[in-house]
């Protein structure tokens, strides 16, 4: 039968085996423990971080190497995180902090694009030459300049050389100043001629005494922008008259397209127009004379009179001895009729009278002075295409027809009056009725649902927060969760659960065996007393049949003889 003693729990083993030769003592283990638990946690910091990495934006790019440094060391003392693009000419820092640093930065003046400006001046030492304070002038003027011509779109970097001669008191001494500018334009960029000669302009008027032709532009590729021959070749196309044509002339296919488009479709209409400038500037003085007017419509100019009369009678008759006689003595004259007497009266009182007179009138001139301005239409030439009209009946059908006469003499008014049309200017216009062919559409291609880019950044972005919470939880529930309980203490009073319970159901089975045991002695104990009457009872019958047949019972023991 069992025992207690055989039945005992042995005492459990220890919990970690010994590592680096270190004793299984409990601060040994908690130690261990808590570095594990740091080590897990430091595992999930991580790939949390990782998971809520922010997303770089290019802060400045296209730097120099003293610019870049100056900006790293910023950034740094700002405590801002940043990072180089995989080309290196970029520096990239948060989206959510792009705008921030630039304006930090701004505030110390960075970048400052390589170029020294008039903050050169502001740190001057003491006791510094009159030479050395002209090149720091020079080099600041320089570095202004650089800046200034930067600011253009299309320049990248540029440098700017003045030559600069010392000032002479003599006249036949004096030179001029020159300048050289070498420009480096983005990646398919390039000046025209309009913003050359601006920057030509520019560099002139900032240094004294300095002509623009004394002015010297190069891109990065060596070529000379400011060449006054090819300015010379390139008067007949000036970009700013080429500018104003284009834009004339569509003014001109707008005004048809927008005042016909109403009738036929706006995508039913096109227009094209050609316009002949005169860009010449003409001045004009003409003189005219023209016949006189009648007398009576004329201005008189001057005008002067003379008059004279004398009344005493002057010697007449024949010369001679009559001539000199006295007058006859005076006698009564014949009354006679009016006429007569009139006429004699007059004959008697006439004298010598003279009278001169003269007048002078304007003369009919004409004084015209003419000045045209640049910009005038020579002639002006449009070609119109209209195409078929679109119906649709009562069933719903859609047919196309050419346009009619009067329809066409419609659009066709309607198009001089918005351009503008003069015949004596020699000006044309096209109407052409004709069908437009219709463009073959591409087959547009339905991408299935999981190549489309925005489906696929989303599933990124979930498989990869779901990554991250399987990482977690893993991490968690199986590494950190089991130490923490060990470390707690809570992992023992598991075992001494788990121990009792072990001691509970052996003590069970114990006491099951002890009932078992008992009921077998019992068992045992009925059969003996069943065995001891029974074996009276046979010794009462081996005595009765000894008595009654020996020889059986010799017979019997015989044979047990026999048989040991």
């Amino acid at each position: 039968m069992a025992t207690a003693e055989d039945t005992a729990i042995a005492p459990p083993g220890p919990a970690f085996p010994v590592i680096f030769g270190l004793p299984q003592t409990p601060v040994v283990r908690n130690i261990m423990l808590a570095v594990g638990a740091a080590a897990v946690v430091a595992i999930m910091i991580g790939v949390w971080l990782w998971s809520q990495a922010p997303d770089y934006k290019v802060l400045f790019s296209n730097f120099n190497d003293r610019d870049g440094g100056a900006i790293v060391a910023s950034l740094q003392q700002l405590n801002v995180p940043y990072k180089y693009s995989e080309t290196g000419n970029a520096i990239l820092v948060p989206a959510s902090q792009v705008h921030d640093a630039r304006l930090k930065l701004a505030a110390q003046g960075l970048p400052k694009g390589g170029n020294v400006g008039f903050e050169l001046m502001e740190n001057q030492k003491l006791g510094i030459s009159q030479f050395l304070e002209q090149v720091n002038f020079q080099r600041a003027l320089e570095g202004e300049l650089a800046r200034s011509i930067q600011a253009v779109s299309a320049v990248q970097t540029a440098r700017v050389h003045l030559a600069i001669p010392k000032s002479s008191v003599f006249v036949r001494d004096q030179q001029k100043p020159t300048a050289s500018v070498l420009l480096n334009l983005y990646p398919s960029r390039i000046l025209d001629q309009q913003q050359v000669s601006a920057i030509l302009h520019l560099v002139a008027s900032s240094v004294p005494e300095l002509s623009a032709k004394n002015v010297t532009i190069v891109d990065q590729n060596g070529n000379l922008l400011s060449d006054p021959n090819k300015q010379a070749a390139n008067n007949n196309l000036d970009p700013s008259q080429l500018k104003y044509v284009q834009e004339y002339q569509q003014n001109i296919v707008k005004r048809i397209e927008s005042i016909i488009s109403p009738i036929v479709g706006s995508n039913n209409v096109r227009a094209e127009a050609t316009a002949d400038i005169d860009f010449s500037r003409t001045e004009q003085a003409a003189e005219s004379y023209r016949p006189n007017s009648p007398p009576e419509a004329s201005a008189i100019r001057s005008q002067q009179t003379s008059e004279s009369y004398n009344k005493a009678g002057n010697a007449s008759g024949i010369p001679g001895a009559l001539s000199n006689q006295p007058p006859v003595p005076a006698t009564a004259p014949i009354v006679a009729s009016g006429a007569a007497a009139t006429q004699s009266t007059a004959a008697s009182n006439a004298g010598l009278m003279q009278k001169d007179s003269t007048t002078n009138f304007e003369v009919d001139k004409t004084i015209k002075y003419t000045q045209q301005g640049m910009g005038g239409v020579k002639r002006l030439s449009v070609a119109i295409v209209v195409n078929y009209k679109t119906e649709t009946d009562k069933n719903g059908k859609t047919t196309t027809r050419p346009l009619t006469d009067i329809e066409k003499t419609q659009i066709t008014d309607l198009a001089r009056e918005a351009m503008g049309f003069n015949k004596d200017r020699g000006d044309t216009l096209n109407v052409v009725n004709s069908p437009f062919a219709s463009p073959e559409k591409e087959p547009i291609v339905d991408l299935p649902l999981w190549k489309q880019p925005d489906v696929l950044q989303m599933a990124k972005e979930i498989a990869k927060y779901v990554g991250v919470a399987i990482v977690l939880a893993y991490l968690f529930f199986g590494f950190l969760k089991p130490m923490l309980y060990k470390i707690m203490g809570k992992d023992k009073e598991t075992l001494e659960a788990i121990e009792a319970e072990k001691r509970a159901k052996e003590k069970e089975e114990r006491e099951e065996d002890e009932a078992a045991v008992v009921s077998l002695s019992q068992e045992a104990e009925q059969q003996h007393v069943n065995m001891a009457s029974s074996y009276e009872i046979n010794l009462e019958m081996a005595k009765t049949l000894a008595k009654e047949d020996p020889r059986i019972v010799a017979n019997v023991v015989k044979a047990w003889l026999s048989n040991e």
